[in-house]
């Protein structure tokens, strides 16, 4: 059984190329269709913003934006599969909504999976509101496409 890690026992660090086999492996436990190392290494490349959480020693989770003019987009935010339901994505989402503020974002953007309804959920929670959809933004089995559904959060 896992011992229960309290939010300040756990801190961010940037997201560095050291960190990649550990996002790696959550990231292709946590999804069907997942980021390769390659998407990974182009976001750090290109500068986006990038955390892992950790806490004693272990990963809890990640997420990646872009800086837009007066907005952010979150490119991919996961917690670890075995850390599910323990508040980690809303501590994160804060996280990321105090970076973009400090940015001068005035606005959060996100796409989500359409039959993503635990993330939906996280991000109403937050006060995302739905905004649109994007048709077959997404991979799906045998070759389909998902729908997504476009977020924002007025900041």
């Amino acid at each position: 059984m896992n011992a229960v890690v309290r939010p300040a026992e756990a801190t961010f660090e940037p997201l560095t190329e050291r960190w990649l086999d550990d996002v790696l492996a959550i990231e292709l436990a946590a999804y069907e269709f997942p980021w390769s190392r390659g998407n990974f290494a182009d976001s750090l490349r290109a500068g986006y913003q990038a955390q892992v959480l950790v806490a004693g020693g272990r990963m809890l989770g990640y997420f990646i934006a872009m800086k837009g003019v007066d907005e952010a987009h979150l490119l991919n935010i996961t917690v670890a599969p075995e850390c599910r339901g323990e508040g980690w994505g809303r501590v994160m989402m804060e996280a990321l909504a105090i970076w973009a503020r400090g940015q001068g974002a005035q606005w959060l953007w996100l796409e989500v999976r359409e039959s993503n309804r635990r993330a939906r959920h996280v991000y109403e929670v937050g006060g995302f509101q739905s905004v649109g959809q994007r048709k077959g933004y997404y991979s799906a089995a045998g070759g389909a496409r998902e729908d997504a559904v476009v977020m924002s959060l007025k900041l």
